[in-house]
């Protein structure tokens, strides 16, 4: 059987609705198609998952298509499952066309991606030469620890596209799904491939340019930021961090993990490890550092508030509030013991109203956590750690941003 032609959109509406009445259908939170890599000698381990376009909570009616495509092509979707991933076919794309056939001439430019990627694979698949093993629709539809390669890609891709908000999708044990590769520009290639194939590689001048070994791309491999955002070397951002338009990361000691990023314009001199959040006006220096939830913050992710200031070198394992300033070189855990002066103790309560302080003049710094205007400074004299109201205001330059 097959999907007979749809002559509009009252008939297009009538086949999405029919389809939902599948036993048990379930609307997928994310899916999408995509182009994978596969290993250069198994070619059974997928190395990567390219998607032209993702969707995530949105353009269910394009979803139902996809699922009665695959049904017509003899595929049945499996609903009991959190993920679903098949291969597609020519068929499954006739299909496709024939349901989206009211919109193909409408769909260029931002109007109906989804459709735009049926067209295009239609083109391909006219082909003899493509390899049609080679694409794959996903759907997912719980938000559980992924169980594929392609699942994996569909949320790094949520990420880096700001359809979700960082920390919010599931990516347990994406380490032990994705394979170690060594990437030459977008191509992943087995090191197992390289290392049987070495000899012949160099001696024929045919060795690949490698420009690093890992488990995950580099953010621009695949996502295309927006005007404003400027990112000088490729290899300071990993894909899935989500960089909000206006971010600038500079080279040198910057990096931005996978899940970590910031929400508005920020400047980025130094590490943001994964799952800490810079806010929007702020500035991370020189070869400063956001400790990750592995490297020294007990587990708790670090968000850093509006207009804030790293200094160069400094370490934050703390999370911080709006306009706070870290001196260079200063070191900020939890445990780290801070001296408050009374003066500057009541400057602070008056900017932290809601603040549960205790009578003390010397904090651990977890106590200050997320705090809003807080000046770190150490003495030059004692080596003392000490806090102080911020007096100065962060404020970046928008002609960079």
């Amino acid at each position: 059987m097959a999907i007979q032609v749809i002559s509009s959109s009252d008939d297009f509406k009538a086949l999405v609705e029919e389809t939902k009445k599948i036993k048990n259908y379930k609307e997928p939170i994310g899916f999408g198609i995509a182009r994978v890599d596969r290993g250069q000698k198994n070619t059974e381990k997928i190395l990567q998952a390219t998607y032209p376009i993702i969707n995530w909570n949105e353009n269910f009616g394009s979803a139902a298509v996809f699922v009665a495509a695959l049904k017509e092509s003899g595929i049945y979707v499996d609903f009991s499952g959190s993920e679903f991933v098949a291969s597609i076919s020519h068929e499954f794309v006739a299909n496709a066309m024939s349901a989206f056939s009211p919109y193909l001439d409408e769909a260029t430019g931002e109007e109906h991606k989804n459709v735009q990627v049926i067209k295009h694979l239609n083109e391909l698949f006219a082909s003899e030469m493509i390899d049609q093993t080679s694409y794959k629709v996903v759907f997912i539809f719980e938000d559980e620890a992924p169980k594929s390669v392609e699942s994996v890609y569909l949320k790094l891709y949520a990420l880096s596209t700001s359809k979700v908000a960082l920390r919010s999708v599931n990516l347990n044990g994406a380490f032990g799904i994705l394979a170690n590769v060594a990437w030459s520009g977008n191509m992943p290639i087995e090191l197992d491939w390289l290392r049987e194939n070495e000899i012949s590689l160099k001696l024929d001048g045919m060795y690949p340019e490698i420009n690093s070994v890992d488990k995950f791309p580099r953010f621009l491999q695949h996502i295309i930021p927006a005007d404003n955002t400027r990112i000088l070397e490729s290899s300071k951002v990993r894909m899935g961090a989500q960089l909000h338009s206006g971010t600038t990361v500079m080279p040198g000691a910057s990096y931005i993990n996978f899940n970590a990023g910031t929400t508005g314009p920020v400047m980025v001199e130094g590490r943001i490890s994964s799952s800490a959040i810079v806010g929007s006006g702020s500035d991370v220096g020189g070869g400063a550092s956001i400790l990750g939830v592995l490297s020294g913050t007990d587990g708790n992710p670090i968000s850093i508030g509006e207009n804030t200031l790293l200094g160069a070198n400094s370490v934050t394992g703390v999370p911080l509030g709006d306009g706070c300033i870290v001196d260079a070189g200063v070191t900020i855990l939890e445990g780290t013991k801070v001296t408050i002066s009374t003066e500057e103790f009541n400057k602070i309560k008056d900017a932290n109203p809601d603040w549960k302080s205790i009578d003390t003049d010397v904090f651990k710094a977890g106590v200050l956590a997320s705090l809003n205007g807080i000046h770190f400074r150490q003495d030059s004299v004692s080596g003392s750690i000490k806090a102080f109201r911020s007096t100065r205001e962060v404020k970046l330059n928008e002609d960079l941003h």
